[in-house]
């Protein structure tokens, strides 16, 4: 795991807010609910706080949707308890709540504080699977072989208490001194070993470097942060559990995928012939996925075949089906079908394909609510992904415009990610009786002005990453100098010094 950091002043995300049309509250009858539903919630008759499951996330969160333990099962392979918060439990159908839950759609974080997909007496409080609290939970329990491979899945509601509250940098730290606490001890193991099942059924993972803005006393800093081998591990249990909802919904012939093409031929062939002039090695036979397994991606050169591969990850989507399966179940970059089951607490669709999936586990009909909102659900959720994503990316631009902006004309060291693909020339008609273009090229029009060339630079310090001006020879370190820093606009622009 790389952490940089840099400081910056105190900066007022006020505006991205207001710009976002982010809400402010939750209305009265909306928060009126989520308070009697956190007072008196509703527990399942099925006791299972004997398990002593923790959780794993961010030291900051409390928004706490999963708790995992991990064991050996006799005479060989592995189970996985995995306990998602029981949401659905705490929102009644058609009611205020529920309502306004359409209308956010997610959580958005922001370092200023979250917009919140329900009140935080339930998102961080009631609903949350916060320690030495009695919570409601979906508990998964899936069976693995000695490979990884699933043999047995089983799901139900229950009552869980959490025993600790875990974080990525503490469990990194116990994992690389030999003392993970004994409820996640085989994560190193198990994770490796899905990792591994992955990559040989074409998994494709980015191991790209998140930036992110975190409050630092009257300021904020600037992090840019690798994800480490447990943050990793953690993921694997995740997508072990959205498959297995995937292969449940899709038996049952009703629910609610997160759906990617596989990456076409041609693009992969593009990538391969990056690989060379930016010395990634590529054997015969060898997948993207494993590939990019073996890079340092805090090596410019790698770097920049990661952002090259980035390319290969397009046409995510939500696909919802009753009846009829969907053409294209998959999802190329988990390299089988998967569904989102296990954030129920910051995305709306985990509570209706959670719901899906508890059904048809205990043969019953799906929920006449469930089943109606299957449809609706991809608008709102690409909807809302995109103001997600905004928000994420907006909040960064305006740290490192503000950062930036009394350090024009400064000269910085650079690695550059991406160069522009040269354009083919346009050419523009010409009106009658025009005669300025006798010395543009012949034709039947004029010759569009070619678009400057340039391309994306990361900064060594600050972790910044901007559009630069120039020829830019693709990954290789370049210094250049900062043209405009704009937080307005929340724009930052360099040339090649």
């Amino acid at each position: 795991m790389v952490i940089r950091r840099v400081l910056a002043p105190r900066i007022d995300f006020g505006a991205l807010r207001r710009e976002l049309g982010l809400p402010e509250s939750f209305p009265t009858a909306a928060q009126r609910e989520a308070e009697q539903a956190a007072a008196a919630p509703l527990l399942a008759v099925a006791d299972r706080t004997d398990i002593p499951f923790v959780t794993l996330d961010p030291a900051a969160s409390r928004d706490l949707d999963q708790a995992m333990h991990l064991t050996r099962r006799p005479g060989g392979g592995f189970r996985v308890r995995y306990a998602i918060a029981d949401v659905a439990t705490h929102v009644r159908p058609g009611g205020a709540l529920e309502e306004e839950t359409w209308r956010r759609g997610q959580t958005v974080y922001l370092p200023d504080g979250n917009v919140p997909l329900h009140p935080h007496t339930l998102s961080e409080g009631a609903a949350s699977l916060l320690p030495d609290a009695d919570r409601a939970a979906v508990v998964w329990t899936i069976d693995l072989d000695t490979d990884g491979g699933t043999v047995g899945v089983a799901l139900e509601r229950a009552r869980v208490r959490s025993r600790a509250k875990l974080d990525y940098v503490g469990v990194q730290l116990a994992a690389d001194a030999g003392r993970l606490p004994e409820p996640i001890a085989l994560l190193p193991e198990i994770g490796a070993l899905l990792t591994a099942r992955g990559l040989r059924r074409g998994a494709v993972n980015l191991p790209l470097p998140e930036q992110d803005v975190e409050p630092d006393g009257d300021g904020w800093r600037l992090v840019l942060r690798g994800p480490g081998p447990m943050e990793d591990h953690n993921a694997q249990i995740s997508l072990l559990t959205g498959m297995a909802a995937a292969d449940i919904m899709l038996a049952g012939r009703i629910g609610l995928l997160r759906t990617m093409p596989a990456p076409k031929p041609e693009a992969v062939d593009r990538l391969r012939l990056a690989a060379g002039p930016l010395g990634v090695p590529w054997p015969a036979g060898m997948s993207v996925g494993e590939v990019l397994a073996g890079l340092d991606a805090s090596q410019p050169r790698a770097a920049a075949f990661v952002d090259q591969a980035a390319e290969l990850m397009r046409g995510a989507a939500y696909t919802a089906f009753d009846g009829q399966l969907p053409e294209q179940p998959e999802h190329g970059g988990v390299g089988a079908a998967y569904a989102h089951v296990t954030a129920p607490l910051r995305r709306l669709a985990d509570r209706y394909a959670t719901e899906v999936c508890l059904a048809l586990h205990e043969g019953r009909e799906v929920p006449d609510w469930a089943r109606a909102a299957l449809p609706k659900l991809p608008e709102v959720m690409t909807s809302t992904d995109r103001t997600a994503s905004a928000a994420t990316r907006g909040a960064v631009e305006l740290a490192e415009a503000v950062l930036l902006e009394h350090r024009v004309g400064e000269v910085f060291e650079a690695a550059v990610l991406d160069v522009d693909v040269p354009r083919p020339t346009v050419e523009l008609p010409r009106q009658p009786g025009d005669t300025s273009g006798q010395d543009r090229p012949s034709g039947n029009g004029a010759a569009k002005p070619a678009r400057r060339p340039g391309g994306t630079v990361a900064l060594d310090e600050p972790p910044v990453r901007a559009r630069c001006h120039g020829e830019l020879p693709l990954g290789e370190r370049v210094a250049v100098r900062l043209v405009s820093a704009d937080p307005i606009h929340r724009k930052v622009l360099f040339e090649r010094a």
